[in-house]
């Protein structure tokens, strides 16, 4: 069955009811129950043009570019908040700097916010070469000013449940307007418009093909959009592990990108070099890495905040020791400006049996609440787990190593039950 994808007055594009006739007027009635009128014309161009992936895959695409089209157009003249994870990552913020680009189209002026920090060398590079416009906001400066100046939030590459602003913005009454992200649904948010793609290796694939349906129109002598494009490939390359493993839709994004990204400038990013800390945290995990059935599992103690991303690098690492095909790294990372602290871990592998969304979550399981530690996506995961009332600093030094002895013992355990179920308990190592 052939659908016809026609244009409208204000270039975005629409999906026609494939069993109307042609060259009628197409009609959309939005939640207010107010009927919005479409053109059915279409140049010879862009009839012409190929489609950019299968007929069914792009139809959808363009479906869920037309449902945001029309969120957009209900929150005409609004202020958003963009709400990243803690710590973003290069899908993350160039999903949210899209998303901002589009909803400027309807007089939306939004803010990209996230609560921790940027401590992974690429995505610093990535925001100062940028001019990436993300902020920090620490939870406790949030309190103080208040969210009152906003009009709803859209959370980009996560569902709320890897940020500390999402109880402030739940406890501030702030509508939720959208959630587009790339990982299995956490069924904690109820938003306007939800746009969630498990199967899509990226979130700045998504907003990628939003572009394409003409959401927004990128032009190569506008800087900004050669460098929201430059931040676009990045994050897809990321998230995809250099495009080793991307599928069609991702490479299809990568072709449309690479007609406005900026080649050197991507290059300066890959390129930044890592830090001293970052290299310490790598021998620790070295150091102290157990390997068991091509597994290597690694605790690297405590870390300061800003050196969270040390952790994920550290797995990536570990993975590429002969004869390891999974690494698992992990640590207590300390939060001063909040006195908390929280066991961060990264695994990846290189196993394509190995699932890692479900590893982690039978191997770690969920809190009091139901929600799981942590998850994952192909070849990738990661987890958060609160150290509660053992939580903060303390001044003996026996009672911090004790401390961390514990949680390092009790991490241990529960990987070695999956990776070695006859030996999985810590005493046998």
């Amino acid at each position: 069955m052939k659908t016809n994808s026609r244009k409208t007055q204000d270039s975005s594009l629409l999906v026609a009811d494939p069993l109307k006739e042609p060259n009628l007027e197409t009609r959309v009635t939005s939640p207010s129950g107010s009927i919005e009128k479409h053109s059915d014309l279409e140049s010879k161009s862009e009839e012409s043009e190929p489609q950019p992936m299968s007929p069914q895959a792009w139809t959808m695409a363009k479906q869920r570019a037309e449902e945001l089209r029309q969120l957009l157009e209900r929150h005409r003249g609004d202020r958003q908040l963009i709400i990243l994870q803690d710590f973003p990552d290069p899908d993350a913020l160039s999903s949210a700097w899209t998303y901002k680009l589009i909803a400027q189209q309807f007089d939306i002026h939004s803010d990209i916010v996230y609560a921790g920090t940027l401590s992974h060398q690429e995505n610093i590079a990535l925001v100062k070469l940028a001019g990436l416009p993300a902020q920090r906001w620490a939870v406790q400066s949030v309190k103080d000013r208040g969210l009152s100046a906003y009009q709803g939030c859209v959370f980009v590459d996560n569902q709320g449940t890897t940020t500390q602003l999402l109880h402030l913005v739940q406890q501030a009454r702030l509508p939720i307007v959208a959630v587009i992200d790339h990982h299995t649904s956490q069924g904690s948010l109820q938003a306007e418009f939800v746009d969630l793609r498990p199967q899509t290796r990226a979130t700045a694939t998504i907003f990628t093909q939003y572009l394409q349906a003409g959401l927004l129109k990128f032009d190569s002598s506008n800087s900004e959009h050669v460098k929201c494009a430059t931040a676009l490939m990045h994050g897809l390359r990321s998230d995809t592990n250099r495009l080793m493993q991307a599928q069609e839709e991702d490479f299809i994004a990568a072709g449309y990108l690479s007609r406005f990204y900026d080649a050197q400038l991507l290059n300066s990013v890959l390129q930044a070099s890592r830090s001293k800390r970052v290299m310490d945290v790598i021998e620790r995990s070295l150091r102290n890495r157990v390997v068991r059935n091509s597994f290597s599992i690694a605790g690297v103690g405590y870390l300061r905040y800003d050196d969270r991303d040390a952790i994920p690098q550290a797995a990536d690492f570990l993975v590429t020791e002969e004869n390891v095909h999974t690494a698992v790294v992990y640590g207590i990372v300390h939060d001063e400006d909040e006195d908390l602290e929280v066991v961060i871990g990264s695994l990846r592998t290189s196993k394509i049996t190995l699932d890692p969304d479900e590893f982690i979550k039978e191997a770690l399981g969920q809190d009091t609440d139901g929600r799981f530690f942590g998850g994952g996506r192909s070849m990738a995961g990661g987890f958060e787990i609160p150290i509660g009332f053992l939580s903060g600093f303390n001044e003996s030094s026996d009672y911090t190593r004790l401390k961390w002895e514990v949680f390092d013992a009790q991490i241990k355990q529960k990987l070695l039950r999956l990776v070695n179920p006859e030996d999985g308990v810590i005493g046998n190592i």
